[in-house]
């Protein structure tokens, strides 16, 4: 089953109708040059409020070791997503006590061998590439879906870029993601999620999986005749 990512999470409200509408994952935000941003004490406000079983990631971009270590120790964190321009040599230092999902743009020059860089990472959040200085993810672009189911042959991806209800039921037909990720395509304004598109979100991510699971049930059931 592809497991739903609900990121850029920044209130106890949204991340229960996450949770309750079927998210796996939610996103913490700890770029402060974000408008997803979260402090680390209403991060654990959030974080104390989850429901056993769902997953938190942490965001960073481009932070200091220590910080990424103490908030991830703070906030039991399930993983960390690394979304700047973070070395070979920080994702392997963090990947020592946490597991690490490195976020990588994909532009017209992507090349999938890039993966290759981080032998320590977990998998990996493939995003559209950035339009303007600064900004990392949530630009509301589409990846590069080719690229991006090229490289799930071989890794655990998470894609993300631009995704929404209306196009993440053929996003994972085609791609066959560990995960979808989504943030601004769920949301009424920057850092405040849109409940009833959250929901229409995961139903239609559940449903392309069930979709994608029938000819394989259809062909178990052919062969036991």
């Amino acid at each position: 089953m592809t497991r739903v990512k609900i990121c850029g999470i920044t209130s106890v409200a949204d991340a229960l109708a996450a949770c309750e509408a079927g998210a796996d994952t939610v996103g913490l935000n700890f770029y402060s040059g974000s408008p997803r941003f979260v402090s680390l004490e209403k991060a654990a406000e959030i974080r104390e409020k989850l429901p056993a079983g769902v997953q938190v990631f942490g965001v960073f971009v481009n932070a200091a070791l220590e910080h990424i270590q103490e908030v991830a120790k703070t906030l039991r964190l399930d993983a960390v997503q690394l979304h700047g321009d973070e070395d070979r040599a920080m994702v392997s230092q963090i990947a020592a006590i946490v597991a690490v999902f490195k976020a990588l743009s994909v532009g017209a020059d992507f090349s999938a061998a890039t993966l290759e860089n981080y032998p320590e990472a977990s998998g990996f959040l493939l995003d559209a590439a950035d339009v303007r200085p600064g900004q990392y993810g949530g630009t509301g672009r589409l990846s590069d879906w080719g690229v991006a189911q090229q490289a799930a042959r071989r890794y655990k991806i998470i894609l993300a870029g631009g995704l929404n209800f209306e196009n993440v039921a053929a996003a994972i037909s085609q791609v066959r993601p560990y995960g979808v990720d989504v943030a601004s395509g769920v949301e009424a304004a920057p850092g405040t999620k849109n409940l009833a598109q959250m929901a229409e979100f995961i139903r239609e991510a559940r449903r392309a999986d069930q979709e994608l699971s029938a000819p394989v049930a259809q062909a178990d059931r052919l062969r036991a005749r």
